[in-house]
């Protein structure tokens, strides 16, 4: 489980390593992991959390989001992270007219 910018109140009451800040690691079940994770939910605020637990399923593993921009998709069976992109599209170019190697072309060298 990954928490960034969580909120104070939040108190995790199954052990977890906390094995770099707001990098937590342990082994839960799935109804302790199920209820972690409601927790995180109720108590991240305007914060970020992924959860990533081990599964059977062709990747071995499933994640869950909150708060953030990127959330999980499926696709053709695989789990996949959508990131928005924050690129603004470039303006439509503008044709000022004809190049002077292009009218030539056309018109000749008149």
């Amino acid at each position: 489980m990954v928490l960034q910018g969580h909120a104070r109140g939040l108190r995790i009451p199954y052990p977890l390593f906390e094995i770099s800040p707001g990098v937590f690691i342990s082994g839960p079940s799935a109804r302790v992991r199920a209820a972690l994770w409601e927790e995180v939910r109720r108590y991240a605020g305007m914060g970020h959390a992924l959860l990533a637990y081990n599964t059977d399923n062709e990747q071995g593993f499933a994640f869950e989001t909150r708060g953030d921009k990127w959330h999980p998709i499926d696709h053709e069976g695989v789990t996949l992270i959508h990131r928005p992109s924050d690129r603004v599209a470039p303006p439509p170019l503008s044709r000022q007219g004809w190049s002077k190697a292009s009218k030539c072309r056309r018109f000749g060298s008149r």
